[in-house]
């Protein structure tokens, strides 16, 4: 068995680090292993097979749904309209417009579940009004690239579907599951930018002009559109009346409506949406497809089963197994991005989570949480190339801005650990 993982690690080093395409990296490991350590085996008809499951599941359906609309959203003035309507409810909290990055990110990611759209979309508005309005620039894009990565935790997530077809979970299981700790992260991010504004004024601009609560309430006219996007999308699902996969569909007509509406969404732009979702859908489906033939290959060595068992001779207390995947995986998103690290570890790393007493719906929360942490994680950390792109700023700068809500992400992933109920007292709510 040592020679297997030692050619398996050897394979994903030369293979992954070489720049290939993840996918076809993940493919040619399995082909590798098969042919190493498995001659007989029918790899082609396996990985046929295989892809075959991905292409037909009706689970992954969502999925490109999901892009599209996002792809569309992103084309329309949702980001000013965040701006405008969440502004004057702000004057009088501590930390002031500061919020807006959380807050916008937290909505927008209820009808996004692209951590890197959510980041781009708020932020092309956000960064920019409140740097001038002279509020600290680290704290803006800190709390933007902290924030932007609520778009994996929050349903509906695309990270979330891939993980739910993999570990073979309910999806909009999942998707409850994810409220909880989603709105909490986003209570914490803004608790700290209370706390920043508390014991330093200065990183704070000035308070906006004083609005009545007539004037507040036409701001938020702004966000109707987008409201009634999350009611239709979220309400659909959660009330029984349709599938994720329908769900999508409507997310996906009512953002064209948006666009339409707004009259900044045209024929050509549509297409443009089009193509761009087509070709994420096409790079997510074959990483889905090497990851499955992988999984499968090496679920046939064994290998999953002798390193569950190792561990689990060490004698680890759940908690600290949690500890030393946390470590694993924050490691990992240094050289990785966060769908990688899913598919490549999963069908290791689940069967000791079950094994220390955590069930698939905590895992896969815990799961998109590190994920999240390898979006704000350099070099590879892609949400720090968005606000790069957005700010100008250079990538050591943004890092350190980021650290803060990396650290929050952390220590939240220590107390979901240690209260897992956090997770699962909404699904098994519902369910009941």
């Amino acid at each position: 068995m040592g020679k297997i993982i030692a050619t398996l690690l050897g394979l994903m080093t030369l293979l992954l680090g070489s720049g290939l395409w993840i996918g076809l990296g993940l493919i040619a490991i399995g082909a590798g292993l098969v042919a190493l350590f498995r001659p007989g085996m029918p790899g082609l008809k396996l990985l046929a097979q295989q892809a075959y499951n991905v292409v037909v599941s009706p689970e992954l359906l969502a999925l490109p749904l999901f892009i599209l609309m996002a792809e569309i959203l992103f084309r329309t003035r949702i980001s000013e309209a965040l701006f405008t309507g969440l502004s004057p409810w702000l004057r009088r909290v501590p930390g002031r417009l500061s919020h807006l990055t959380v807050l916008g990110c937290t909505l927008f990611a209820s009808v996004c579940g692209s951590s890197a759209a959510t980041t781009a979309t708020v932020g092309r508005i956000a960064a920019k009004e409140l740097i001038d309005r002279g509020y600290n620039r680290d704290l803006v894009t800190g709390s933007l690239a902290g924030a932007g990565t609520l778009g994996f935790l929050i349903p509906p997530s695309t990270i979330m579907i891939i993980y739910g077809v993999m570990a073979e979970e309910s999806i909009l299981r999942l998707f409850i599951a994810g409220i909880v700790p989603g709105l909490l992260l986003a209570a914490a991010y803004m608790g700290y930018l209370a706390l920043r504004a508390w014991i330093d004024p200065s990183v704070v601009g000035a308070a906006p002009p004083p609005t009545s609560f007539g004037e507040k309430l036409r701001a938020l006219r702004g966000l109707g559109p987008l409201l009634l996007l999350i009611g239709g999308v979220i309400g659909s699902m959660y009330g029984g009346i349709a599938s994720p996969t329908e769900a999508a569909t409507v997310g996906v007509a009512f953002a064209m409506l948006i666009g339409f509406a707004q009259r900044t969404l045209t024929l050509r732009n549509l297409m443009t949406a089009a193509r761009q979702a087509a070709e994420s859908c096409a790079m997510i489906g074959l990483i889905m497809i090497g990851a499955v033939f992988l999984s499968t290959v090496i679920g046939y060595l064994g290998v999953p089963r002798a390193i569950a068992e190792t561990i689990q001779s060490w004698g680890m207390s759940p908690l600290m197994l949690i500890v030393v995947l946390l470590v694993f995986y924050i490691l990992l998103g240094t050289v990785m991005e966060g769908l990688g690290i899913i598919v490549m570890t999963l069908p290791i790393t689940l069967p000791l989570a079950l094994a220390a007493g955590y069930d698939k719906i905590w895992f896969g929360i815990f799961l998109v949480i590190v994920v999240e942490m390898a979006q704000i994680t350099p070099p590879v950390g892609f949400n720090l190339t968005v606000i790069q792109r957005l700010t100008g700023d250079s990538m050591a700068r943004i890092t350190r801005a980021t650290m803060p809500f990396f650290f929050i992400m952390a220590g939240f992933v220590m107390v979901i650990a240690v209260f897992p109920e956090i997770i699962d007292f909404l699904p098994k709510l519902l369910r009941d």
